[in-house]
């Protein structure tokens, strides 16, 4: 999988575990029916990465650094200027404090959300002559199938 910023800003040990996470969830779906692995990939679909976390939480904390800030003490109201400033060095350098927090927690980028999906289709057999779904070794065809994904 290319590198992306927040991959390179995650301590190594986190993103194997990450990885290694993903490839025994993966090697679980294979030899299981189509029916499961679609249940999976919706599951997928709906599952928040990283940014959307990182976003929402900025969000949150915005919002009640003003209304405490309006109902109680105006020093609320640094939080919602060091929250912003969060945002903006995570847009500038893929880095921001509560990224590791985040990543620890186990919230992925969506990069490794689509590998695991695109992974999941090929042991259904969705690509043409790409079905992984007869390997003898689930942890093989798991490994197979994300490098096809380009996990890495």
């Amino acid at each position: 999988m290319e590198l992306d910023r927040v991959r390179a800003h995650t301590a190594d040990h986190i993103n194997e575990k990450l990885d290694a996470q993903r490839l025994m969830d993966v090697a679980g779906y294979v030899g299981q029916p189509a029916e499961k692995i679609a249940e999976r990939i919706t599951e997928l679909d709906a599952e928040w990465d990283v940014e959307r976390v990182l976003e929402a939480n900025a969000a949150t904390l915005m919002l009640a650094s003003v209304t405490l800030g309006a109902l109680h003490s105006r020093r609320w109201l640094v939080l919602a200027g060091v929250v912003p400033a969060f945002l903006l060095q995570h847009a500038l350098q893929g880095w921001c404090p509560p990224l590791e927090v985040l990543r620890r927690l186990g919230i992925r980028t969506r990069r490794e959300i689509d590998a695991e999906r695109t992974a999941l289709k090929a042991i259904r057999g969705d690509f043409d002559g790409a079905s992984l779904a007869g390997q003898l070794d689930p942890m093989n065809a798991a490994e197979l199938a994300l490098a096809a994904a380009g996990r890495r």
